[in-house]
């Protein structure tokens, strides 16, 4: 069996070759960047839901000891300042960020 083409069904070939994987490339790209989106939203929602756990926990603590052990002053004073404490060391450390947590490309510069 012989095939036969003509010039023209070859480079009508070669072109939906081409096409094909352009769109497969172009593709891939979206996708990529759809992903790196949704990995952000995660995060941040991850990060919520600790920060609302933690200061459950700790508004709970706070809670016990003020209503059981309201008489002992040290006891009072370490339940509620080790965690005002600890949320101005966060807070410092959040708001003094100088690095940037965006993904980087192929060929950008560090």
């Amino acid at each position: 069996m012989t095939l036969q083409l003509t010039p023209v069904e070859i480079l009508a070939g070669l072109g939906a070759t081409v096409t094909l994987l352009a769109m497969w490339r172009i593709s891939v790209r979206a996708a990529r960047r759809a992903a790196e989106t949704a990995r952000a939203g995660v995060r941040l929602m991850s990060l919520a839901g600790r920060v609302v756990v933690t200061a459950a926990v700790i508004v709970s603590v706070q809670w016990v000891v003020l209503t059981h052990a309201a008489g002992n002053v040290t006891l009072v004073a370490l339940v509620l300042g080790a965690p005002a404490l600890l949320a101005g060391h966060t807070l410092t450390r959040a708001l003094t960020v100088t690095a940037s947590d965006t993904p980087r490309r192929r060929g950008d510069r560090r």
